[in-house]
């Protein structure tokens, strides 16, 4: 899930985006999402593969996690939720990545950086309310495609 059309596009600066209720599993590698420019907030989504990393960006997004379940992957080496592309971490240190209520299992780990996400690009009572992140499974067992069949009625 590509979020932001280039590095050097940066009219993307205005993207908001909620990525929200999925189950990302088996099968999944990286970009759930990767974000480039923006703020994008990822709430109560249910991770339970990946094999590099789940998060990632570039160009300086601003990314809030929250009440989303993780479950890291046996590699030791793809612990880590969050990757930074094109920057190095003394710049990326300043990127606002924070995480909310998540739950870790399985050694997963979010690398927070900058300052807590308090600056929403919208009010307050337009985001989401998150639940804390144990209930993500329960949130998402329904996601993903309906079981239709083609020229019937779902």
């Amino acid at each position: 899930m590509l979020l932001g059309a280039s590095d050097n596009f940066n009219g993307d600066k205005i993207m908001q985006v909620t990525v929200a209720f999925n189950h990302f599993g088996q099968g999944l590698i990286q970009r759930m999402p990767r974000v480039r420019w923006g703020f994008v907030h990822v709430v109560n989504n249910d991770y339970t593969h990946w094999l590099m990393y789940a998060i990632g960006g570039s160009s300086g997004p601003t990314v809030l996690s929250q009440g989303n379940r993780f479950i890291a992957p046996n590699n030791d080496a793809a612990k880590e939720i969050t990757h930074r592309d094109y920057a190095s971490q003394d710049v990326w240190k300043n990127w606002q990545w924070s995480s909310v209520q998540d739950y870790f299992m399985n050694g997963a780990k979010f690398t927070e950086s900058g300052n807590h996400v308090t600056n929403l690009p919208y009010k307050k009572q337009f985001i989401m309310k998150p639940r804390p992140g144990i209930y993500a499974s329960r949130l998402t067992r329904w996601s993903g495609a309906l079981p239709c069949i083609a020229n019937l009625p779902c």
